[in-house]
């Protein structure tokens, strides 16, 4: 009877091991969630106070959030869960007066280029090395076309000035 038992709780370590080697091994998929419109440090930089709502909505797009309960402020809010990279987070608000721009305020906005690194996979590929050798080049000899052995050299026609050319080789 001791070894029975013993036998059973060691095959219960060993399933439990394996589950977790299992659960390991396994990576459950995540949808990639973007939401809003990403506004880049460039698009900031070229608001300007006074402009009006039409070209500020020309420079960084429509906007996440335009409340009618906050007529005079636009929020553009940016989110992006992707596996296997940072959680993306930005926000920016616009405050009008009337139909111009008075002021805006938000978080600080990574550059174009900046954010394409930052939500970039690490990925290790690779490239093999796609030089050829003149001794690999001459093992393979450059043969002739078909087309240029069987067709003879078409004579060229004078063609009218401000005509086209014909459509088929002459016969």
């Amino acid at each position: 009877m001791p070894a029975v038992l013993a036998a059973a709780l060691s095959a219960c370590s060993s399933f439990e091991q394996g589950t977790r080697n299992l659960a390991d091994a396994l990576t459950l998929y995540r949808p990639e969630v973007v939401q809003g419109n990403f506004v880049s440090r460039e698009q900031v930089a070229a608001l300007q106070p006074g402009m009006t709502r039409l070209q500020v909505r020309d420079t960084l797009g429509t906007p996440l959030i335009a409340s009618v309960f906050h007529a005079q402020r636009w929020d553009y809010v940016f989110t992006m869960q992707r596996q296997g990279v940072q959680p993306q987070r930005y926000r920016l608000t616009v405050f009008f007066n009337g139909d111009v721009l008075e002021r805006f305020d938000g978080d600080e906005m990574p550059s174009e280029n900046e954010f394409v690194q930052r939500i970039g996979r690490e990925r290790k590929l690779k490239v093999p090395a796609l030089e050829a050798t003149e001794e690999q080049l001459a093992k393979f000899p450059v043969a002739s076309s078909p087309a240029d052995d069987a067709a003879p050299p078409v004579a060229e026609t004078a063609q009218p000035t401000g005509s086209y050319p014909p459509l088929e080789p002459a016969r």
